[in-house]
């Protein structure tokens, strides 16, 4: 392509003789025939990015379930709670092999260890005469500083991988087990909410900046540079976060390949992630921005409209958003909601009942074809195939 360039150059200036010009001239001709005649799906590949596919992501991802003992404690105790909590996901890996792309982990605070060791649910199944359950957890793990994943502390704790490193590090193996797989989206709850209940449950260690920078610590002691994509690595050469998502949009699709992309859930948390990195610079996760503000890049609308959904995706902006909440629409076979966020052209669409789990009235969410992403309808179809999904 080099000496292409240059063979143009020098005939623009007329500086060969006529032989060689005419040598020259039939090398630039037959070099920007084999240009533009290569395959234009190789060319689409090249522009399309990763914000213009959607993807199935599940909700509380890490949530096991509840012992038998718990449920029956719940159901006494809080029914109207236990009626939108009353559900369990396998395993991080298995969910990965289903298609699932986005996860969402819950961390607690336990800089010490030993906080959520022992939780009030115990005592209550043994106050109400039931069986013990199984072990919620591997004592040991509990006792041990480092962040905690779970759904509320003291009464619904079952997680299918605990500590918060130990889940990494199994979407690290099925990642390096799969090196060109689409980018896998990890959604961060940062948990500051408390349940008014019957009985006491321990006090939360607040997010404040030391707890952040030790949030990132984890995740860079499991993923090294080059296995995620940070946002040092979308800003680029702009100055914020939001002018490089405007003018140059994510990286490719090609770019993200085998690669995890952070984002913090809560949006409440932002400000304190922020504090000594302006835009993200040096940080892990992605926060969960308003649009227009200098870090924005990601942005949540759980509860959001599709037509607004659809202004942000279109500005260029990564949107998650909930097929389902709360376990309302899933009894009922509702997919209104579900279609409707579908279509929106959000590219996280999370769910209780990914395909590979559906409810007992059949409800799921998947694409057609059950394909693990789709084009975004929001983008042009040129830009991609099917073939672009693979492998």
């Amino acid at each position: 392509m080099h000496k292409l360039l240059q063979c143009a150059r020098v005939l623009r200036r007329q500086q060969l003789s006529a032989p060689r010009a005419h040598i020259c001239a039939w090398l630039v001709f037959a070099g920007l025939l084999v240009l533009c005649s290569a395959p234009a799906n190789a060319q689409q590949a090249a522009a399309l990015r990763l914000n213009q596919l959607q993807y199935i992501g599940s909700h509380n991802s890490y949530h096991a379930g509840l012992a038998p003992g718990e449920a029956t404690v719940w159901k006494r105790t809080d029914p109207a709670t236990f009626a939108m909590i009353d559900y369990a996901h396998p395993s991080l890996s298995r969910q990965l092999d289903d298609g699932v792309r986005q996860l969402e982990l819950d961390v607690y605070g336990d800089a010490k260890g030993g906080r959520y060791a022992h939780p009030a649910i115990v005592g209550q199944v043994r106050a109400a005469g039931l069986p013990p359950d199984p072990p919620f957890a591997d004592p040991a793990v509990m006792q041990r500083p480092g962040f905690k994943v779970m759904h509320i502390q003291d009464i619904d704790q079952r997680s299918n991988c605990q500590p918060f490193t130990a889940c990494l590090a199994e979407i690290r193996t099925w990642s390096n087990a799969h090196p060109r797989h689409l980018p896998l989206f990890i959604l961060v709850e940062t948990v500051r909410s408390k349940l008014s209940l019957p009985f006491p449950t321990v006090t939360m260690e607040p997010f404040d900046r030391r707890a952040l920078d030790a949030l990132d610590a984890e995740i860079r002691s499991v993923f090294a540079p080059g296995q995620y994509l940070s946002p040092d690595d979308v800003r680029g050469r702009f100055r914020t976060l939001n002018q490089a998502i405007r003018a140059q949009g994510w990286p490719t699709l090609e770019a993200a390949r085998g690669k995890v992309i952070f984002l913090l859930d809560q949006r409440w948390v932002g400000a304190a992630y922020l504090q000594g990195h302006p835009s993200l610079r040096g940080r892990v996760l992605f926060t969960n921005a308003v649009p227009g503000t200098d870090d924005a890049a990601f942005t949540e609308l759980n509860d959001g409209d599709a037509d607004s959904i659809a202004r942000l995706v279109r500005q260029g902006y990564l949107v998650r958003t909930r097929a389902d909440a709360d376990l309302k629409e899933p009894p009922r076979n509702d997919t209104r909601r579900r279609d409707a966020m579908i279509a929106s052209g959000a590219q996280l669409i999370s769910t209780d009942y990914p395909f590979a789990e559906a409810a007992a009235s059949g409800y799921s969410v998947s694409f057609p074809g059950h394909l693990i992403a789709r084009c975004n309808p929001l983008f042009a179809r040129a830009l991609c195939s099917q073939a672009d999904l693979s492998p």
